[in-house]
């Protein structure tokens, strides 16, 4: 179920809007007390259990944990310093401190301990409020996050769990808390959300409004609950820009970074929890919001799960933190295993399915121990014990998803996964912030993850990836040979700070030009039919580079290279071609084909064949090459002369390398780089090649008679006929007609046309531009009339064969598509 945020917000009043959240019940059966108890209790019970869920024996480790980190802590605290309430974590200036020392005291409260030990938390809560956040002249330094956010979670979980000594031993420490914590709200508007706020969004709202929802529960406020429920039922709509979900699964937060994996994942959570709390209560609204939540996991998050890991496309800044992409579906395992118990029958078969099938295919499948809940566990239990629920992915084993609104690409088969991260003026190239994910500069720029089926995806992609790759060197990136600084090495800071030019920790100018920049060309996109597709990109600058000009004289730009790149996916191949490859200021360029990371003991093996049909043993123009570790291997076919350069060093870096907050720990891999060099030249360079997953020798070596044809490769057009599978795809670039086999596009756009032995003809138009209204192309030849109706696309019989005109205004990159008899 789908409602636009947009429409929601602007067609509806203030009073209406909390009317949609109200629930469906008569006036004399408004919220009350009762209500706020129940909000309280489930609240308890999703934290700590009830004696059911507890007496599970799967539950059991995770309670044990649970004492014995209360525990640490107490101890912990009897050896603070002053200035501290725990070890290490002097007080006053460092708001990650502050946060942690919030966290540990939680931890504390969560473990149910005696009153006196209770009464002790209680007593350093009042201490930290009277000496390090009370004061609003003191507070609020360094992240707003931790201050909107991250310490009022941690304080408001405590207040609920301490609710009932709080009554007897400081009756009056919530509402000085809740005071302090709406002073602090500081984005938002007289203490509360502000739904026009940019830090008002998305996955920061979810949080945001949860912390509220508890906080009006524990004081009887209605009128909390209700305004807090109302602002997070907008983040449940279908967005059209910026932060949130988008009709195509996308999932964006900060305006413009493409953020299922960590923003989206939180979101999620946060839902699912609202969902638990406001279970059996007045509060829940009118509008069911389970559909719309599993639509996420369906749509959103299922795609870009392989075999148990979360693509590291939708991560972020967050690809440089130490977790595992497997730790990461671990979160989204446990709103899939909490939302099965809020659906339709049907839907919490599906999902549960779902949860046992990335138990089975994970090589690290979940831990139910890093579920929040002992509910969770127990339920999860239940859910891999019980023989009638079949393992079954939400996705199909073949499989195409088009993230055109976030720049992304997944493209699925049995055997791998491909997938592809873009930019454009409305995408961000990479995402830099807080000393996380310190060489981002090319992450944007057509990079791409090939998985394979079978693999631990922790040795070949994740921290140890980022960690030894260099990051001029990722898979399918064209870098100019330069180096290049990082943020804290320009400025000796996190941040560029300069406050007399708008430059502070979170202005709207750092994040422009330091955090995420958005990148300045508009052509990035492409076409999707069934189980194929398309994506195209014009390489340019970032919007740091293009404001030069009007930046301070010591903040630095780097400009990039120029290319336009298509990726044509099919079955068995990722075709991809590279033309007007070159350097406005005549630097060398590197394409790079491909780059892989072993364990340094690893067998790897690099063989081939030239284009005379001799072996390739280093050098020359190969027309294949086959890579070979242990349990896989990939080829790669050259579609047009190419002399690539092949690397294979063992190489160690630290972790620290990539993210301020990492361990010093160095990491030791095997790196293979395939790629090409561009030395300057008047003409521009171009590449032509398919990756090929899975290869065998002899697929490889039966390439002399490939069912690839190139049909064109130029900045203009790029187009590829695959005969085998009657696909035609086509990108183009620039304005006017482009021939391309039987059809002419005219201007900007990505083409697919399939052609079935019954001489049907079914085609995907997309904009890749987005600023197109309408798509036109003629199919030559063909006097053709619709196999059903079209509204988006209108038919016109020529006496040269047939024009369609794809209406795609509002689609946001989107795909029409029309069958033709």
């Amino acid at each position: 179920m789908d409602f636009s945020r947009r429409a929601l917000l602007t067609t509806l009043p203030a009073s209406a809007l909390l009317s949609v959240a109200a629930p469906a019940r008569s006036p004399a059966a408004a919220p009350g007390v009762d209500d706020h108890a129940r909000i309280l209790s489930n609240a308890l019970a999703i934290l700590t259990g009830t004696p059911e869920s507890n007496a599970h024996p799967e539950v059991a480790a995770r309670l044990a944990d649970i004492a014995s980190t209360a525990q640490r802590h107490l101890t912990a605290m009897d050896g603070a310093a002053p200035g501290e309430l725990f070890p290490n974590l002097p007080l006053g200036t460092s708001d990650p401190n502050l946060h942690t020392t919030y966290r540990y005291l939680y931890e504390i409260a969560l473990a149910t301990p005696s009153p006196a030990t209770q009464r002790r938390v209680i007593d350093a809560l009042a201490q930290l409020h009277d000496t390090y956040y009370g004061d609003q002249s003191r507070g609020y330094y360094g992240n707003w996050f931790t201050w909107e956010i991250g310490i009022s979670t941690h304080v408001t979980r405590a207040l609920v769990l301490l609710r009932d000594e709080l009554a007897t031993h400081q009756p009056t420490l919530t509402a000085t808390y809740l005071a302090s914590m709406d002073a602090y709200l500081r984005n938002g508007k007289d203490g509360d959300v502000d739904l026009d706020s940019r830090f008002h969004t998305g996955a920061n709202l979810a949080d945001i409004t949860t912390n509220r929802i508890l906080q009006g529960a524990l004081t009887g406020d209605g009128a909390r609950v209700t305004k807090a429920v109302a602002d997070q039922l907008t983040v449940y709509a279908t967005v059209e820009e910026g932060d949130g979900f988008h009709a195509d699964g996308s999932f964006i937060q900060h305006e413009s970074v493409a953020y299922t994996g960590a923003y989206g994942k939180n979101l999620l959570t946060r839902a699912v929890q609202t969902l638990k709390l406001l279970h059996g209560t007045g509060f829940v609204p009118a509008t069911p919001l389970a559909p719309v939540i599993q639509g996420w996991i369906t749509h959103s998050f299922a795609p870009v799960i392989f075999e148990g890991w979360l693509m590291e496309i939708v991560k972020g800044r967050t690809v440089s933190r130490p977790q595992t992409g497997y730790a990461d579906v671990s979160t989204i395992v446990e709103a899939v295993t909490d939302l099965s118990f809020h659906t339709s029958d049907q839907d919490a078969r599906a999902l549960k399915s779902y949860a046992k099938s990335i138990a089975q295919v994970s090589p690290s499948p979940p831990d139910p121990q890093d579920f929040v809940s002992p509910l969770t566990i127990a339920a999860y239990a239940d859910i891999l014990a019980d023989p009638t629920i079949p393992a079954q992915d939400l996705v199909p084993r073949e499989h195409h998803a088009a993230f055109n609104a976030m720049d992304r690409t997944v493209h699925r088969r049995p055997g791998y996964a491909f997938a592809l991260a873009r930019s454009s003026r409305r995408i961000s190239k990479y995402e830099y912030m807080n000393g996380e994910n310190l060489t981002p500069w090319f992450q944007g720029d057509g990079a791409h993850y090939l998985y394979l089926t079978g693999q631990n995806q922790t040795e070949a992609f994740g921290i140890d990836h980022f960690t030894t790759v260099s990051p001029y060197h990722l898979a399918g990136v064209t870098a100019p040979v330069e180096p290049r600084r990082t943020i804290p090495d320009l400025y000796g800071a996190p941040w560029y700070d300069n406050p007399e030019a708008g430059f502070t920790a979170s202005s709207t100018r750092q994040n422009q030009y330091v955090y995420f920049p958005l990148a300045t060309n508009t052509h990035s996109g492409g076409a999707h039919l069934g189980p194929y597709g398309t994506a195209s990109l014009v390489l340019g600058d970032d919007a740091a580079h293009a404001a030069r000009h009007e930046l301070p004289p010591d903040f630095v730009t780097y400009a990039n290279a120029r290319a336009t790149k298509s990726w044509f996916m099919f079955d068995d191949e990722i075709v991809i071609l590279t033309a007007d490859v070159h350097d406005p200021a005549g630097r060398p360029l590197t394409t790079t084909l491909d780059t892989r990371i072993t364990n340094p003991a690893d067998p790897v093996k690099v063989t081939g064949r030239l284009t005379d049909g001799t072996p390739w043993t280093g050098s020359g123009s190969p027309a294949w090459l086959r890579y070979t570790a242990p349990g896989h291997s990939l080829g790669y076919v050259f579609l047009t002369p190419a002399e690539p350069a092949v690397t294979l060093d063992t190489l160690t870096h630290s972790r620290r390398r990539i993210r301020m907050a990492n361990a010093d720990t160095p990491v030791t891999k095997r790196v293979f780089t395939l790629s090409q060099e561009h030395p300057p030249t008047p003409q521009p360079h171009s590449l032509a090649y398919a990756l090929l997953p899975n290869a065998t020798r002899a697929q490889l070596a039966s390439y002399g008679d490939s069912p690839l044809t190139i049909l064109s490769n130029t900045p203009r057009l790029q187009a590829v006929e695959h005969r085998g599978l009657s696909l035609l795809m086509a990108n183009t670039f620039t304005p006017g007609p482009r021939q391309a086999g039987p059809l002419t596009i005219d201007g900007p756009a990505s083409v697919i046309l399939h052609t079935t032995p019954d001489g049907t003809l079914s085609i995907a138009i997309s904009d890749p531009t987005t600023e197109r209204t309408t798509v036109k192309v003629t199919l030559h030849g063909h006097q053709l009339h619709p196999a059903q109706p079209t509204p988006d696309v209108h038919v016109r019989r020529l006496s040269i064969g047939t024009r369609l005109t794809a209406d795609t205004r509002s689609l946001n990159g989107g795909s029409v598509t029309a069958s033709l008899r």
